[in-house]
Formats: structure tokens, C-alpha cells, sequence
């Protein structure tokens, strides 16, 4: 029976080794770039020493995570950093979604092709040409908004780079755009995969288009909202470095609305050069990052016991 047993599982597992050797370069890639470099946590923990090595380096406890809360910008910056992600992953679900469903209803291929380039091609730009663009339009003297659009409304130019309100809408309109592209063409994929015969049998019942999409789009790709939801709750720790270093052009009179917790530690290794503070930032982040994945995970089980949604 043992041998019964034995020899099934060798066939079942020689019926999808062409699989296997597909997945192993993404699991080999995977374990080097994601895995190995997690024995570096031990820098957090150590006052590195180069002529010691790191391993050779003296233990420090947590006292590397100290700098963190011991300064007056700690609580700005783990601020920013939360309510910044809270509002980039509702703003970004809701014009990817719609974005998704507009696409869907376009019938022409060409303009169909053109408006996904379009769309996904501000996600390709490097946060440099970015932050560029944004001061071809907010420069106080040659921007487009002071010298062209404000001028027919009336309004006086405004000296955008050195006051601090206006940067959290400047910020989130920026990710918005330079991110819900990519996430559009995903939830069109999603959409693009439902079968066609739902929206015959409701258009038959007399559903019209907006019922539809409440009643059969967004349902049926909710499993890939989650995920993709999920996948963003995890980094909520984490910041764009590009768009809140490059974007406001490191600007010091703005850092109340654009310092987080990256670019705060980019600064402070600058100034230090101290790779253990460095590093403890990384490993709270990773750390309080993983609990919150771990909790919006036990949330969504909570809510969906029996997976229906998946």
C-alpha cells in the first residue's frame, strides 16, 4: 500500500514537473533577492564597525531604533506616512477600478491599445522626469499653473515650493496618476476574464448598465481587489522615496507635509552615515508592516469564512 502510495505521488509529480522547472528561476530569484539578504536584520541590532566587520561588530541591543522615537519628528513622519498610504490605496482602488471598466467598454482594439499606453505610461517614468514635470507646471516663474491657468481665473501666482498646505493634494494627485495605470490594466484583466453571459442574461432582465457593474463586475473581480489590497496594506510602512524626495525637490520649508519615514532615514544617513539606524528603520517598518497584513488578512477571513469571495 506504502509502495502504491509512493509510486502516485512520483507520477503526480512527474505530470507537472515542466511546471516545476517553470516556477524554479522565480523561486531561485525569490529565496537570493528576498530571503539571503534577511541575515542582514543583524545590522539593526549592532553598532557596525567596518574594520570589525559586521559580524565581528558589538551588540547594541535597540538602541539603533532609539533615533527613532527619540526626536520631535517621529510622530510627523510615521503620520505622513500612514494617512498618505491610507489615502493613495482608496484613491488609487476606486479610479483603477473605474478606469478598468471604462476600457472594458471600449470596442475599438486601436483605441483600446492606445488608451492602455497612454494610461500605463506614467507608471514607466522614473520619479525624476516627474518631478520635473511638476516643476515645468508649479515653477514660480515660467510654471504653466502661475503664468497660464491661474491668470484666467484672476488669481495671483503662488509660491507652491515653499508653502507646505498645498502639498498633500500636489502628492496624491501625483500618485494617483503615476500609479492607477498599472493598477488599471490589472483589474482589466480581471474584467476582461468575466463571462459575457452574465450581462446578456441581466441586460435580458432588464439590468441597466450601472446595475451591472454593481451587481456583476465588481463582485466577480473583488477576489483581485483583496489582493491587490492586501498587497498594498503590507508596504503601508513604506513610502514612494521618489515622490516625496524628488517630487518637492528635497525642499526643507515643505518637509511638515512631504517627511516620512524614508526619506527621514535617507536624510539621517546622510548626515550620520550610520548603516545600524538605517537598517533598524528598515526592520521596524518590515516588522509593524507584516502586523498589519497579518491583522486586514484575519479581518478578511473574519468577514469571508467560508472564501466565498475567492
Amino acid at each position: 500500500m506504502t509502495a502504491l502510495r509512493s509510486s502516485l505521488s512520483i507520477r503526480k509529480h512527474q505530470k507537472f514537473m515542466a511546471l516545476y522547472l517553470m516556477l524554479l528561476p522565480g523561486v531561485i530569484y525569490l529565496i537570493i533577492n528576498n530571503y539571503i539578504p534577511m541575515l542582514g536584520i543583524v545590522i539593526a541590532f549592532k553598532d557596525v564597525n567596518f574594520a570589525q566587520g559586521i559580524l565581528g561588530s558589538d551588540w547594541v541591543g535597540f538602541k539603533n531604533f532609539e533615533y527613532l522615537f527619540k526626536t520631535e519628528d517621529a510622530f510627523i513622519i510615521t503620520r505622513n506616512t500612514i494617512l498618505y498610504n491610507i489615502v493613495f490605496i482608496v484613491l488609487n482602488l476606486v479610479v483603477a477600478v473605474a478606469l478598468a471598466i471604462l476600457l472594458n467598454e471600449l470596442k475599438n482594439k486601436f483605441v483600446l491599445r492606445f488608451y492602455q499606453s497612454a494610461i500605463l505610461l506614467p507608471h514607466l517614468m522614473s520619479s525624476v522626469i516627474i518631478g520635473y514635470l511638476v516643476y515645468s507646471l508649479l515653477s514660480m516663474e515660467t510654471g504653466l499653473m502661475n503664468n497660464t491657468i491661474l491668470p484666467l481665473f484672476g488669481l495671483e501666482g503662488i509660491m507652491w515650493y515653499s508653502d507646505p498646505k498645498y502639498w498633500p493634494f500636489i502628492l496624491t494627485f501625483v500618485k494617483v496618476w503615476n500609479t492607477a495605470g498599472y493598477l488599471c490594466i490589472v483589474y482589466f484583466a480581471a474584467v476582461v476574464g468575466i463571462d459575457q453571459e452574465y450581462y446578456e442574461a441581466a441586460t435580458l432582465d432588464g439590468a441597466n448598465k450601472l446595475q451591472q457593474i454593481l451587481k456583476i463586475t465588481i463582485p466577480a473581480i473583488t477576489p483581485v481587489i483583496i489582493v491587490m489590497t492586501l498587497l498594498q496594506i503590507g508596504r503601508i510602512f513604506y513610502s514612494d522615496f521618489g515622490l516625496f524626495y524628488q517630487v518637492p525637490l528635497d525642499s526643507g520649508v515643505l518637509m511638515p507635509t512631504t517627511n516620512v519615514i524614508d526619506t527621514y532615514v535617507y536624510r539621517a544617513l546622510l548626515k550620520s552615515g550610520d548603516i545600524g539606524m538605517a537598517s533598524a528603520a528598515g526592520v521596524y517598518q518590515s516588522i509593524v508592516g507584516f502586523i498589519i497584513i497579518m491583522i486586514a488578512n484575519y479581518a478578511v477571513k473574519r468577514i469571508n469564512p467560508d472564501n466565498s469571495l475567492f
